[in-house]
């Protein structure tokens, strides 16, 4: 992510960058994951977690490229992907089947041993807050240092948040992005501490283009995983409801 705001996402002027081929937000979080290493002494010790939350509607390659980046890049064990039940944020849309969006996020991320799907939220009743999905993954991994994964666009809106205080207790917040795109975390009013933000090029696909395109019709081969083609297209997934005939 392209942040010019001084965030942790970014190198200090001390810090040489040891590969210029790699942006400065990732060179920045890896310099932060050394300095968290050092302070923590042994840190294979810890389990390193990440949690990408979302509505998943479906998923597609960049969430799958942004959750494997981030593993990448703070070393994480495993990063479970986590579908809303009743996302707070969307109760104005008709959002697909909780089922149908947990199974292809299931089969989405079935060929990486390291991604791991949780009904945690779906099976919740009620709307689903990160709080309380960040409460029952701390409850289900008390010794883990967990790392939340979301998009960048939602980092400004962080502190209005159902018990945001709370969060930055439970995780570290990584926002991830598309090329170009800028938060400035100061702005944002967000413990610089407690996020970081860095850039995945392959954002650049969306939810809703794939559900436009698959409504009209279009293809969607190389935007979501072959399986999650496969299964909108047995499922009748996001197609237009045919018009109705009069007389």
């Amino acid at each position: 992510m392209t942040d010019t705001s001084p965030n942790p996402g970014f190198p200090t002027p001390d810090v040489p960058n040891p590969n210029p081929q790699r942006t400065p937000a990732r060179i920045g979080a890896q310099t932060h994951l050394a300095r968290r290493r050092s302070a923590r002494g042994n840190y294979h010790d810890v389990m390193r977690i990440g949690i990408m939350g979302g509505t998943f509607d479906p998923i597609h390659n960049g969430h799958l490229v942004a959750a494997s980046e981030v593993a990448w890049v703070y070393d994480l064990d495993k990063v479970i992907f986590v579908p809303t039940g009743r996302p707070v944020f969307k109760l104005d849309r008709n959002v697909t089947n909780a089922e149908d969006r947990y199974l292809m996020t299931v089969i989405a991320t079935a060929s990486n041993p390291n991604f791991v799907v949780s009904r945690v939220d779906i099976d919740r009743p009620g709307v689903t807050y990160t709080i309380d999905t960040l409460r029952d993954m701390r409850t289900l991994y008390p010794d883990a240092e967990l790392f939340f994964i979301t998009g960048a666009d939602v980092i400004p809106q962080l502190m209005r948040w159902k018990d945001a205080e709370e969060m930055w207790g439970i995780a570290h917040f990584v926002g991830v992005s598309r090329p170009g795109y800028e938060v400035n975390l100061h702005k944002a009013g967000v413990p610089l501490r407690s996020v970081d933000v860095i850039e995945i090029p392959a954002l650049a696909i969306s939810s809703t283009d794939v559900r436009r395109r698959a409504e009209a019709g279009e293809p969607v081969w190389y935007l979501v995983p072959d399986g999650v083609v496969q299964y909108i297209s047995k499922h009748g997934l996001y197609r237009r409801p045919p018009a109705s005939k009069e007389g």
